[in-house]
Order: structure tokens, then sequence, then C-alpha cells
């Protein structure tokens, strides 16, 4: 009698069971949704004030530089009438052109034309009929031809760095022609650095190269400004020869009297001394050239990267401790000059991610603009007045341009922030304590007014996101309305394989040149009213806030 009832008191629990099996399976499946979810994306909050300018920088902040590598084979400086690379270096003005790097204290002036052959000759004038951009434009199937060649020349070049014997060079004036007017036809203001290893046996500079190099420029009304030498803390390493801070400074000041002497040049700028980033040995160089001549020079030169290439690893180029290791240097050097000479502008005369010629298959790839992005974003925000990228085009891995004049992505990241971040730096912050703090890195400016077509009070947010999830960003209610144009960078390839991409998309497009002369249109995507920021991971972005009414801006 009883098993009948057993049976039926288990028949009635069955669905019972059957419901609380279905509900954990639920409850589990939102949980772990949720957790996917969580792990998809963060969300954080902006804190942003418009009201006050924190810093201002030169408009010629991103500035590059070529390195004088380029002219270890004259030839190759014919590169520089390339239409395509002229086109590519005329989006990046207004810029500074740097000619210099570890060759300029290694080549000397070997002018062809006998007027130029002597220093009694050498401040006699010619008659010039003014230059052409078109006489230096290249023909198309030498540019193929050099463009070849160039490939294996920067393959010796890299040998010779890596084994540190330097070997001399000499340039004569069609090299001087060719680099003016390339920054002439491209809008780019020239600085040439001179070779400070000319030494006299008591170990001063021999500026008598310098005086016919100058003298040949000013004949032929080459606008430029000058430096002396390319990180002299290295000499006795690169050459056997040492020369403290005072010695470089009274070789800035006979620069200087040379330069004054002259009617071209008596006030154009003179910039230096190229030191490498702070060492204590580099350190006392800096203090004592600023002690000696600081009145010399109109902004102080430093150097910085941040790893060593020949080392460097991926996990480097996304370490937020890596990227803050900037902000130590810089503070030592601003400390430096404050102490001696409060006033001085300082620029970072030669920088970019990894030293020794860049890290191979990185410091030319998407992952080498986080660290590109992150030093704009920190340098103009710490006040250094000016940057110079190494390099536009030259030897090394860490080019804006490869070997066949194609860009790279930074290029792009560069031709956006040039045409959308002015000079005004304002303040931003992530107020979220969770992990996205350390991986999302903001930045904001007043819009550049001068080249884009943004009403005034508009500011640009740009961004950084360094971890693999999407971050979801909220804006002040103040501003939470203004309508948004949004400009996302992205690799060309999904996933972690995509850092190592050459290639680079913007709002989803492949960026490339329309043709050999011309940029594609760099346009922003709207994005919905009140809605946050979607940040990809892995990724960096600028938004344009166009009715962000900063009074400042």
């Amino acid at each position: 009698m009883g098993q009948p009832g057993a049976m039926k008191s288990s028949g009635a629990l069955a669905p019972l069971a059957l419901f609380s099996t279905l509900l954990f399976l639920a409850l589990y499946a939102k949980t772990v949704l949720a957790l996917f979810l969580a792990e998809d994306f963060e969300s954080v909050s902006l804190d942003m004030n418009v009201h006050s300018v924190h810093k201002r920088v030169n408009e010629r902040f991103l500035s590059v530089t070529i390195d004088a590598s380029l002219v270890a084979e004259e030839r190759f400086m014919y590169l520089l009438g390339s239409p395509k690379l002229r086109a590519l270096a005329k989006a990046l003005t207004p810029a500074f052109l740097r000619f210099g790097g570890t060759k300029q204290d290694f080549m000397k002036f070997n002018p062809q034309s006998e007027y130029l052959s002597s220093k009694s000759n050498s401040r006699k004038s010619v008659h010039y009929q003014g230059y052409s951009c078109d006489r230096f434009e290249l023909p198309p199937l030498l540019e193929d031809k050099l463009k070849q060649e160039w490939t294996l020349q920067t393959s010796l070049l890299h040998q010779e760095e890596l084994q540190r014997k330097y070997k001399k060079v000499k340039f004569s004036e069609y090299a001087v022609d060719l680099l003016y007017s390339f920054a002439n036809c491209s809008g780019l203001d020239l600085i040439f650095g001179l070779n400070a290893l000319l030494r006299t046996p008591g170990n001063t500079w021999d500026s008598q190269n310098a005086e016919v190099l100058t003298s040949y420029c000013e004949s032929r009304h080459y606008v430029m400004s000058w430096e002396l030498g390319n990180e002299p803390n290295s000499y006795e390493k690169k050459a056997g020869i040492r020369i403290d801070g005072h010695q470089l400074g009274q070789d800035f000041l006979h620069l200087r009297n040379i330069l004054q002497e002259s009617k071209l040049y008596h006030s154009s700028g003179l910039y230096g001394p190229d030191v490498g980033q702070p060492r204590e040995h580099h350190k006392d160089i800096l203090t004592e050239f600023l002690e000696t001549a600081a009145d010399a020079i109109d902004a102080t030169t430093w150097h910085h990267y941040y790893v060593n290439g020949r080392d460097a690893s991926l996990e480097d180029f996304l370490d937020p401790q890596v990227l803050d290791t900037l902000a130590v240097k810089t503070n030592e050097v601003l400390e430096t000059v404050l102490s001696v000479s409060p006033m001085k502008k300082v620029w970072l005369g030669e920088t970019s991610s990894a030293y020794g010629g860049g890290a191979m298959g990185l410091s030319d790839t998407f992952v080498a603009g986080f660290m590109w992005l992150d030093k704009l974003g920190l340098a103009a925000k710490m006040g250094l007045d000016v940057v110079m990228r190494q390099v536009l085009i030259g030897s090394g891995t860490y080019h804006l341009v490869d070997d066949n004049l194609d860009p790279l992505p930074d290029y792009w990241l560069s031709v956006l922030y040039k045409r959308l971040v002015g000079p005004e730096v304002l303040k931003a912050g992530v107020l979220s304590n969770s992990v996205p703090k350390r991986l999302l890195r903001v930045y904001l400016h007043c819009t550049n007014r001068n080249s884009s077509s943004y009403r005034q009070g508009a500011v640009t947010l740009f961004t950084l996101n360094l971890s693999k999830h999407q971050i979801n960003i909220s804006l002040p209610a103040r501003i939470s309305n203004s309508s948004i144009k949004a400009f996302v960078l992205q690799s060309a390839e999904p996933g972690e394989k995509g850092l190592y991409s050459r290639a680079i998309k913007l709002n989803g497009a492949l960026l490339k040149m329309v043709d050999e002369r011309t940029l594609p249109p760099l346009s922003g995507a709207e994005v919905p009213l009140g809605e946050p920021l979607k940040l990809p991971g892995l990724s960096f972005a600028f938004y344009i806030l166009q009715q962000a009414h900063a009074a400042v801006c």
C-alpha cells in the first residue's frame, strides 16, 4: 500500500525539480553573460576643465626630422624631390624640419663650386635666380631606382650603428639645395644641424667649415635655423672626444657670434644642446651648458626614447609604467632649466619609441601609435614647446614613411593630430578608480581652428585604450549633449596580430593615399547624441566636442 503513495509523491515533485533546474540554469547563464559583458567593456567618467588654459605650446608643436644619414650617400638626397614625399610632408605643416642626428657630427661640407673652395672667398655673393620647386622634382623612374637602392643602404647604416663605427662623409651644395627645396616647397621651417666634432688642437670648435656652409646658404637666400652637435654626452663613446658643458657653451657662443655677423642670420634661431635624456653625466652637461650659453640659444633641446630598440617587447609599447617614464625625465629637464634659465623654452629636439634605430617589427607598426600619441599628449600637458619626431624619412624602423615612401600608421596619426588639436592645453582626467584608469589615457586641447571647420569653443579630446576591452566614456553633464565627431583609429587586422600591422583604419576604413600626390579625406563619424564614447580595445581616437562652449578656445 505504501509504494503507490510514494510513486505519486515523486511524480508531483518532478515538475518542481525541473523548474528549479531551469531556474538555476537561467540564473547561471545570466551570471555568465554578466561576467562576459563586464569583461567585454568597462565604463568610466571624465572630469574636464574647459574654462582655463593649462599650457600653451608652439603651433609647430608636432615637428619632424630627417636623419643626416640620408646624406651618407649624396644621391639619396634626391629622394627629397619626390612629389609624393612632398605631399606627405605638406600635410604636417606648420612644423619644423630638423636635419641632424648622429651622422651630422661626422659630415663635412665639401662645395664643388670654385668660389666656395676657400674661406677667403666664402663671403662672396653670386648671381642667384631663386629656386623653383619644379626644378627639383624627381622623375618617377629615378625615384623607383633610388627607393630600391635605399633599402640596401638602410641595412648598411644599421650595421654601422650596431658596430658604432661611424664613417666620415662629405656633402656638397647640391645636397643643401635639395634639402632646402624640400623644406621650402613643403612649407616646413628648416633647422640644420652643424658638426660639433670639428675640433681645434685645443678642443674648441673649429668653425671654418660651418662658416663656408652658412655663407653658401646666405648667398642662396636660404632662410633657416641652426643647431650645433648631436648628443654631446656620447661623443667620448662615439668618437673618443670628451666635451664638457662649459666648453660646449663656449662653442655655441662662438656660433651665435658668427650668425650675428650675417645679414640674413643675425636673428635666426639657434637651438641646443641636444643632450640625451637625463642621467648623471648628462645633467652636468646641461647645467654647465646653460650656465655658460643660455643667452645664445632660443630653446633648450633634449632627446628622449622609452626603450632600447634591440630588446624592446610588444608589452613595453602598451605598459603605462613605461609611458610614465617620459614624465619623470621631463620633470628632471624642466627642473634643471628652471634653476638656471627660467624663461627658456624646452623642446624634445629628437624623439621616438626606441633608441638604436627603433625596435624591429614594432616601431613602424600600429602599436607604436600608443607611445607616439601618449608622448604628444603628455609632453604638451607638461609644457614642452615642440616635439620633433625621429624620423620622417631615414634609416631605422621608427620612420613615418616607409622605404617605398608610403605612409605608416604613425604618419596618419600625426596628420590627424595636426588637423584636430590646437596649441591650447586643457585639463582632463579619469574619475573612475577601476582598472581602466591605468589603461585609459586622456588628453584635452582646444580644437585647431586654423586647419578645421569647427566652430569657436570646440575642444578635442584624444584618448588611448591600452586594454583589450572596449571602454565606454561618459562626459561631464554640462557638455554631454554636445554633438561629437569621432575619429577612431584601429589596426587594419583584428586581435593581437593587428598590433604588428603596418596599416591602419579610420572609423573602419583603411587609410591609404588616393594617388601619388593626394591624401584621402579624413572625416569624422557622428556620435549619437547623449551616448557614451565607445573606445574599442587597443585603439586610440580623437573626439571633437563641437558645442563644448569653451570660452578659452
